[in-house]
């Protein structure tokens, strides 16, 4: 089976070729992503423990679920797509905005993402797959706020980044 492809892109998002994604992150090569936020009904964040097996950041809490388009593929496809192949389900999402970051790992691997940001909600049941889910958990902002001030090393390092962009749009909806 053929490694998976990422699209590179530089810092405009503009597309400049594909790479395999393990080779992508051994290279630091900047690529397309996208990190998708549901909440439930109550309001509360359903955050992903990502499986220990990941190969990078495994065990570290995260947003709902996130991934690469692959080559070819819209972006609003390759998030319906992952949240079915992660999670089992589906969920309308807006985007709500797009970070640039770069992140090193201690296993020499380093994430460098044009990452856009979804936002949607969901209150279904789950069928969480075991090879990129640990587990799933449903907290309110301001417990994750709190959390994330006193330990934010249980999070990933885009997590924090994509929230505030998150948090940006409820405040903004919230004002509406």
């Amino acid at each position: 089976m053929q490694e998976p492809q990422v699209i590179l892109v530089d810092q405009y998002d503009q597309e400049i070729g594909t790479m395999g994604k393990l080779q992508a992150h051994v290279e630091g090569k900047l690529h397309r992503a996208f990190s998708i936020f549901l909440f439930n009904e109550n309001g509360d964040l359903i955050l992903q423990q990502r499986a220990l097996s990941k190969y990078h950041s495994g065990g570290l809490w995260t947003n709902t679920c996130c991934s690469h388009p692959a080559p070819g593929e819209f972006i609003e496809d390759a998030v319906q797509r992952r949240l079915q192949e992660e999670l089992g389900i589906n969920a309308p999402v807006d985007r709500v905005g797009e970070v640039l970051y770069k992140a090193k790992f201690g296993n020499g691997l380093t994430e460098h993402e044009y990452d856009y940001v979804f936002v949607g909600q969901y209150s279904g049941s789950f069928a969480p797959n075991a090879e990129e889910v640990e587990q799933l958990k449903f907290i309110s902002i301001n417990d994750l706020e709190k959390w994330l001030e006193d330990q934010p090393e249980d999070f990933t390092a885009w997590f924090p980044l994509c929230l505030d962009i998150v948090k940006r749009n409820l405040e903004t909806k919230a004002i509406a």
